[in-house]
């Protein structure tokens, strides 16, 4: 049982040092990103692709100022 419970922990501590890649929508246009939940991404339909947020930081996006990217 000692066992079982260990290797739970074990399990659960490892699993929530995994991070996962914070997806935003970013304009390649105006450079703007996003989080997918902003009214004005809703709004981004032509110039907008749905990447991680570190590339579109990379590619110079800059954060929205409704929902801070």
């Amino acid at each position: 049982m000692k066992k079982i419970i260990l290797s739970i922990l074990a399990f659960l501590f490892l699993s929530s040092t995994i991070t996962f890649a914070e997806m935003v929508l970013f304009n390649t246009k105006t450079l703007k990103y996003h989080q997918l939940w902003c009214r004005w991404a809703a709004k981004c339909t032509v110039n907008c692709i749905k990447i991680d947020k570190k590339e579109a930081i990379n590619r110079g996006g800059i954060p929205c100022k409704v929902c801070g990217g």
